[in-house]
């Protein structure tokens, strides 16, 4: 994908750019709201057409399947910032990045095998998902190919992917490094505003670790979180229901004057 947006400049066209903007909103949303907030965490309910749309969507986002990204992601909260976390800044800003992902082997070690996904694993949808994993970015590719030609490829597969990718690994390395703590949490989670710009709200990552059930992450109102505003919109129409939020006695233990 890196090597793919190379040829960026040379194959730039308004269709194209317009592309990878709508690509990045869709496949963004995708890991934010579906792979994220509503399947690692359970923080709202969706009817199962509208949840297995969304979690499509995130497959497009080319980070791996559901089952696995969930998984990872649920022993990052579980072993946070200590020798077990997957991908934690004690090991290096660019490990906790990216540099985790090409090293499967010692991922594994360190958390042991996926065994915290056995609710997306009896489904169906997910276990296909993950056996056919990457046939349906490359379906995409094709299509953008067919439609657009290289310059459709080029953007909306290669700038909009490794955009999404960085922005999502910000979240695992900026987020631990740089920004504020409101919560005290007792690991390294910042609240970082222009990660939670770029990431749909998901750089309010303190408040996040503080309350890592909640469908909302920006809890004050200067704090923006687009995903929030979308699972809202979708509650107001009746469709997410069991929207989970943190309770003012939960916010008063977690605050360090408590």
């Amino acid at each position: 994908m890196h090597l793919l947006s190379l040829c960026a400049p040379f194959y730039f066209n308004w269709p194209a750019f317009w592309l990878a903007a709508g690509l990045y909103l869709v496949s963004g949303l995708g890991i934010t709201l579906s792979f994220h907030r509503n399947l690692s965490h359970r923080s709202f309910k969706l009817p199962k057409w509208l949840e297995y749309l969304f979690a499509y969507c995130g497959v497009q986002a080319l980070q791996g399947n559901p089952i696995d990204w969930v998984s990872t992601h649920r022993y990052h909260h579980q072993f946070c910032d200590s020798e077990r976390d997957p991908h934690s800044p004690i090991e290096g800003f660019w490990f906790s990045h990216m540099n985790w992902i090409f090293d499967t082997s010692t991922v594994i070690e360190k958390r042991g095998d996926s065994t915290n996904v056995g609710d997306l694993e009896k489904q169906p949808f997910y276990r296909f998902l993950q056996s056919t994993y990457i046939l349906h970015p490359i379906a995409l590719g094709a299509l953008l190919y067919a439609l657009g030609g290289f310059p459709f490829l080029v953007w909306g597969m290669g700038v909009r992917t490794i955009w999404v990718y960085h922005i999502t690994w910000l979240v695992n390395s900026a987020s631990h490094v740089w920004g504020k703590q409101a919560w005290n949490t007792g690991d390294l989670s910042k609240n970082n505003w222009w990660v939670a710009l770029l990431a749909f709200g998901e750089g309010w990552h303190n408040n996040h670790h503080a309350f890592e059930y909640s469908a909302r992450h920006g809890l004050e109102w200067w704090q923006l979180d687009l995903t929030w505003y979308v699972i809202k919109f979708l509650q107001v129409v009746g469709v997410a229901t069991e929207v989970k939020l943190p309770s003012q006695l939960h916010k008063q233990k977690m605050a360090f004057n408590n």
